[in-house]
């Protein structure tokens, strides 16, 4: 069986560290939080989805 590859961190493309996967470092990591709360990183949503309160109700 072969090895399994050695995945690339999505920041920089170095080898990821496994204390910080899936990331190389705490830097990279760091900017890849920072790039979510500034709203850089967003996912999308369809304005005609109903909002769900705690309880799953519409």
């Amino acid at each position: 069986m072969a090895a399994p590859a050695e995945k690339k961190c999505p920041i920089c493309g170095k080898p990821s560290v496994e204390e910080f996967k899936p990331f190389c470092s705490k830097r990279c990591a760091d900017i890849d939080l920072n790039r979510w709360l500034s709203g850089t990183y967003v996912i999308p949503a369809r304005d005609d989805e109903p909002i769900e309160d705690e309880d799953g109700d519409a």
